[in-house]
């Protein structure tokens, strides 16, 4: 049988020999595998997600809303240690999210001390202008209640939006010509740009996750 990216099976010792190269991919995914608690699909989420956004956004605390075992904060620590810190946000983290950033410290010790948790809600947290907030498949409506606390911390964002609601989230009446999750996504670039950020809209391989639309913006001014 291939091998899946887009498996939820977990990682293990047992796939410690698919990824035998030094890439830092191949690093981060023995890393993973040692401590055996993430879907597979997760990690190569979060690593093309990371990839991208660290492509356009460099520096500064990264906040990870909804970041569940925290992959996406450490990796874009790991892609650029000019970010001081990563704050992960998520009201119910996995018990194994604790296991996960034990075993990628111990592959890379300078994240000790560097990502902190908040179990709280999303608007109660302290933005910073200078902030980089993620949100890799944040459902429904969160995604556009993480885009709010950008706008109004006017800092970097950038979204993977799911899991789209219908009712509560806007189409803009878009709707008759788009696919309706496709408004939705559609309306919240558009939502950017009005607020005067610079958009930008690209994909993660459609391998990994039907939902791979990524939404990043930055502050024009």
């Amino acid at each position: 049988m291939a091998f899946s990216s887009s498996s939820r099976a977990r990682l293990t010792d047992y796939d410690l020999d698919r990824f035998p190269g030094p890439t830092l991919f191949d690093r981060v995914a023995r890393a993973v595998c040692q401590a055996g608690c993430l879907p597979r699909k997760e990690l190569y989420e979060a690593w093309e997600m990371a990839r991208r956004v660290r492509r356009l956004f460099r520096g500064g605390r990264v906040v990870d809303i909804a970041g569940g075992h925290g992959l996406l904060a450490h990796l874009l620590l790991i892609l650029d240690d000019t970010s001081p810190r990563a704050e992960v946000i998520d009201p119910s983290p996995p018990q194994s999210s604790e296991t996960l950033g034990r075993a990628l410290t111990n592959s890379w010790p300078r994240l000790t001390g560097r990502v902190g948790s908040h179990a709280g809600a999303v608007e109660t947290f302290v933005y910073d202008a200078q902030d980089l907030i993620v949100s890799s498949h944040a459902c429904g409506s969160l995604t556009d209640r993480v885009i709010d606390c950008a706008i109004a911390a006017n800092a970097r964002v950038a979204v993977l939006p799911c899991c789209h609601d219908f009712e509560s989230c806007d189409s803009g009446g878009l709707s008759g010509w788009l696919d309706s999750a496709l408004a939705i996504d559609v309306m919240r670039a558009a939502r950017l740009t009005q607020a005067g950020y610079r958009v930008w809209t690209q994909k993660i391989p459609d391998r990994i996750t039907p939902k791979n639309r990524l939404l990043l913006g930055q502050p024009r001014s």
